[in-house]
């Protein structure tokens, strides 16, 4: 990507009608460097041999979005309903996807605070996180817990900025614990690009994909075509020591133009390019 200082990813979820396998096959064919693999797109009976396609298809796999990623309540997840039930099937994603994602992060929220009951969660999340760390550093991965936008307070998250998940991390205090740091999610914070210089090292996954007023939960555009500013986000990111993958997660349903519905190798293409040109414009 000339002179753009990460490898680019791509999410999953952001080729949505695609099969996992298509997936695999048509990110290498357009020189995509990294996959954030979604369990969901996953079959049990194929798993290792989906997997097998990504290690043959020269992607490394940067991140991994398991199928329960909130230890509390979850919109997009519902089930199980029980937080030790969450907790354990995320550690079961864990022992189950690391072998074949050495060194990637899974992804997690808080999950909705009950009752609004934002410490609470807080709390437990740090609890649980203190036995689910050492965990994953012992079977060679990271964990990355993500504030969301304010849209899905009381619904999947119980944080909301980067100092809030900052906050936790270093409650936590363990090196396998870090931060996702998804632009659409936090850019409308306060001093946002001072914030991510702050984090630092704790970067452990970089999403991007840009912004609009949403007519939904999953509604985001492509790089380059939205508010973000992302040049000055990337250069924060750059100046803050991440030098990993650049991905490109966006969600596009419940909307009346969804990507989805595009030809989606050019979404593809669009997004590096919008990354390519955000950074030189920065």
């Amino acid at each position: 990507m000339g002179d753009f200082p990460f490898s680019f990813g791509v999410n999953q979820f952001t080729t949505q009608p695609w099969s996992f396998e298509e997936d695999v096959a048509r990110y290498a064919e357009l020189g995509v460097d990294a996959i954030e693999v979604c369990e969901a797109k996953l079959a049990p009976e194929k798993l290792q041999a989906q997997l097998d396609l990504v290690k043959q298809s020269g992607l490394k796999i940067s991140a991994v979005q398991p199928k329960i990623r909130t230890f509390f309540g979850s919109k997009m997840a519902p089930e199980p309903t029980e937080t030790d039930a969450r907790v354990e099937a995320f550690i079961g994603s864990l022992k189950k996807l690391a072998p074949y994602a050495q060194g990637a992060s899974f992804v997690m929220n808080t999950g909705a605070p009950v009752n609004g009951n934002v410490r609470q969660v807080v709390d437990e999340t740090v609890r649980y996180m203190r036995k689910v760390a050492p965990i994953a550093q012992d079977l060679g991965v990271k964990v990355a817990i993500e504030p969301l936008n304010p849209t899905s307070v009381n619904v999947e998250t119980a944080i909301w900025t980067i100092d809030q998940a900052l906050e936790l991390i270093e409650t936590v205090a363990h090196p396998a614990f870090g931060l996702c740091l998804d632009y659409w999610n936090i850019w409308q914070q306060n001093q946002c690009a001072e914030a991510i210089k702050r984090a630092g090292k704790a970067i452990f996954v970089l999403q991007v994909s840009d912004w609009r007023t949403p007519y939904s939960g999953t509604d985001r555009l492509v790089p380059g075509d939205g508010s973000i500013p992302l040049g000055q986000l990337l250069r924060a990111t750059h100046d803050a020591g991440f030098d990993g993958a650049c991905t490109v997660e966006i969600f596009s349903s419940d909307v009346p133009d969804s990507l989805y519905d595009q030809d989606l190798k050019t979404v593809l293409v669009r997004s590096r390019d919008g990354l390519i040109k955000a950074w030189n414009e920065g």
